[in-house]
Order: C-alpha cells, then sequence, then structure tokens
C-alpha cells in the first residue's frame, strides 16, 4: 500500500512541470515586458498559443517523411521524461534511480539530434542553416554539461540527482570554487541551450541570426505545439536542474507529510520565480551577440568547468 502514495507523489510532480513549464516562460516575457516599460502579454499566453496550435490543421510539405512527421512527438516525450527525473520538491521517488544526470544529458542530445534530423528533412535552406549551428552549439554545450557532471559526481560521490541534492544540502560541501565554476558554467549552457539571449532571441524571426526557430519553420498544427511546449520544458529543465542542486532547500522525502510535501511545492514555485526575474533582467541589459562570437560564449563555460575537475583531481577540497 506504500507504493500507492510514492506513485502519486510522482505522477503529481510530472504533472507540476508540465502544467508550470509555459507559466514560466510566460512569467520571463512579462518581467522583460515590465522591465522595458511595456505592457507585454497575459502570463496564460503560453497555454493559449499551445492550444491554437492544436487547434489549426497540420500543412505538411510533400518531400517531407515520417521523420519529420515523429520528431515533434519524439522531443516533448524526451524532454518531459527529462524534466520529470528532476526532483523539484521531493526526492527519494519512486523513479528516482533514473534520475541520473547522464541520462538527462542523454536525453537532451537525443531530442536534438532529432530536431537538426527535422530540419533538414524538408530540405530548405533556412532548415539546413539552423541544423548546422544547433549542432555546432552542441558540440561546445555537450562537453561542458558532461565535465560539469564529473564535477559533481567528485563532489557528491553520484550522478543521482536525489543523492547530489542530499549532499549539496548537507554542510559537508562547503564553499568550493569548483562548484561556483560549475554552476557559472551550467548558466552558461542554459543560456545557449534555450536560445536565449546573447546566444539567440526567442521573439524575433531574424534570418540571419536565428538557430532553433530556423529548424521549426516548416511545422504547422499540432506539431508545432508539440515542438513549442518542449521548449518551454526545456527552459524549466535547466532552472529546475540549477535549484535541485545548487539552491536545494525545500526538497522533501516523497514519505513526507502532506503538509511538507505542499510546502517543498510552495518553495518549488518561489524559486522558480526568482530564476525567472534573474533570467529576464539578464536579457534586458545585454545586447545580442553575433553568431560567430557564440563558440566564444560556450568556450568560457568549457573551460570553467574543465578548471572545475582540474582543481578536484588536484585538491578535493576545493
Amino acid at each position: 500500500m506504500a507504493l500507492i502514495p510514492e506513485l502519486a507523489v510522482q505522477g503529481a510532480q510530472m504533472v507540476l512541470v508540465l502544467l508550470l513549464a509555459p507559466l514560466l516562460t510566460g512569467f520571463v516575457r512579462k518581467v522583460k515586458a515590465r522591465l522595458q516599460r511595456r505592457r507585454g502579454p497575459s502570463l496564460i499566453q503560453p497555454y493559449r498559443d499551445v492550444v491554437r496550435l492544436m487547434r489549426k490543421e497540420v500543412v505538411l510539405a510533400d518531400n517531407a517523411s515520417w521523420l519529420f512527421r515523429v520528431t515533434p512527438y519524439l522531443i516533448f516525450a524526451a524532454t518531459w521524461v527529462a524534466a520529470a527525473l528532476i526532483p523539484t520538491f521531493a526526492t527519494g521517488l519512486t523513479f528516482s534511480w533514473t534520475a541520473d544526470l547522464i541520462a538527462i544529458v542523454a536525453l537532451l542530445g537525443s531530442a536534438r539530434f532529432f530536431l537538426a534530423l527535422a530540419g533538414m528533412d524538408v530540405g530548405t535552406s533556412f532548415g539546413g542553416i539552423g541544423a548546422s549551428r544547433e549542432v555546432m552549439i552542441a558540440s561546445l554545450a555537450e562537453p561542458a554539461m558532461l565535465l560539469i557532471v564529473f564535477s559533481l559526481a567528485l563532489v557528491a560521490g553520484a550522478t543521482q540527482l536525489s543523492t547530489v541534492a542530499a549532499f549539496m544540502a548537507s554542510p559537508d560541501v562547503g564553499l568550493r570554487v569548483s562548484l561556483g565554476m560549475s554552476l557559472i558554467a551550467l548558466v552558461i549552457v542554459a543560456i545557449a541551450e534555450n536560445a536565449r539571449i546573447p546566444v539567440d532571441n526567442p521573439a524575433t524571426h531574424l534570418e540571419l541570426t536565428m538557430v532553433h526557430e530556423a529548424m521549426v519553420l516548416e511545422y504547422s498544427g499540432r506539431h508545432l505545439a508539440m515542438i513549442e511546449f518542449a521548449s518551454f520544458l526545456k527552459l524549466l529543465l535547466y532552472v529546475s536542474l540549477v535549484s535541485c542542486v545548487f539552491i536545494p532547500w525545500g526538497l522533501v522525502t516523497s514519505g513526507a507529510r502532506p503538509q511538507l510535501l505542499l510546502l517543498g511545492a510552495v518553495t518549488y514555485v518561489g524559486k522558480l520565480a526568482v530564476c525567472g526575474i534573474l533570467l529576464a533582467v539578464f536579457e534586458t541589459a545585454i545586447a545580442k551577440m553575433r553568431v560567430f562570437r557564440v563558440p566564444d560564449f560556450l568556450g568560457v563555460a568549457l573551460m570553467l568547468a574543465l578548471l572545475g575537475t582540474l582543481l578536484l583531481f588536484v585538491s578535493r577540497s576545493l
């Protein structure tokens, strides 16, 4: 009988990330608009966009293959699973043994791989440009992400997120230079992976600079809705990852009382709001960089993650 409450908590976490992902994107857009002295769209506008796209008819190119049709669902499923594996308000869930950092990186890499293939499937020039830029970003972002994982594994002794979060919340962790480098590197990777400023501007469709939008220009209807929802989930995933690993306060065990679980969920929503405000302030205060400067930007994350890993090899106390 104890399995039923644990499954209920696991299901609640999966539904929570699904419901909060569009709200986080809408919140960031609203804060950015206020900082720019604009009224901005409603907080629930992303929900309306998804519903509107789901009602529209799907228009496919004549030469689109089965891969082009299946890719949106694969991307959505992989991103949702990866986001649901990260402990949001509770640790030690039923499927927490699968919440491994390497598995999450693999799921995100699989989604990116299929999206790049779908961008090239129809044969348009924009799709090819977007796919090549996406692969260029991934060639630097994925090694940086793996080095961040190795740094956390050397500190916490595991890559399982519940174990990492429990160690980071304990007084044994202390102040470490390597963790500070990993945090900065993770933030840079998150900005690049989500095509945010200064890497890309999600609010525009400039042909010469867009990365993510170039690969999905041929999608419409429910296919585009799945891809847009996956992008919402991806932003929530990285914010949840930062909150789980570096801000693990408020996390409770799955067997805790309902009041504590509710308090953990409220704390999680508060952390999302704080991270959303910081992201909006950062994007308002900085300009978009040229596409050819993106490797330099990601190179900083790669070098910081590498230095953090080397510091841990040289001295475990750093």
